[in-house]
């Protein structure tokens, strides 16, 4: 779930991280993804593969989970590489993701002096 999201400047968090007793159903939330304005990602937490009680049981088995880590747990269609044409970011545009009762993150693509493209 998270090596995906973790290669430098990738999977950026904040300025909100909230704690279970702030999210009345975790497998409730609604989410969204705009690239500039356009939505490129809109689903609920309900439709997640795994729940998130589930995926809690299985990284337990492997590591030791403490108060404040953060598990990744994917994304919902609507993927850059699904796109036909593929829809891949660009230096320039805005990411923007949000999650219902969390808040809203906005991030700026920026192109890398190695030729990685970064939001």
């Amino acid at each position: 779930w998270i090596i995906g999201k973790s290669f430098d400047t990738h999977g950026p968090m904040g300025p909100w991280i909230v704690t279970a007793d702030e999210i009345t159903d975790p497998h409730n939330l609604n989410l969204k993804t705009w690239v500039d304005n356009e939505l490129r990602q809109s689903s609920n937490t309900r439709y997640m593969i795994f729940n998130i009680y589930q995926m809690i049981a299985y990284l337990s088995q492997a590591m030791t989970l403490e108060p404040g880590d953060v598990i990744a747990t994917g994304t919902p269609s609507g993927v850059g590489v699904k796109m036909k044409p593929r829809g891949y970011m660009k230096a320039g545009q805005v990411v923007t993701i949000e999650i219902e009762n969390i808040g809203r993150l906005s991030n700026h693509v920026i192109n890398e002096p190695d030729g990685f493209v970064v939001a």
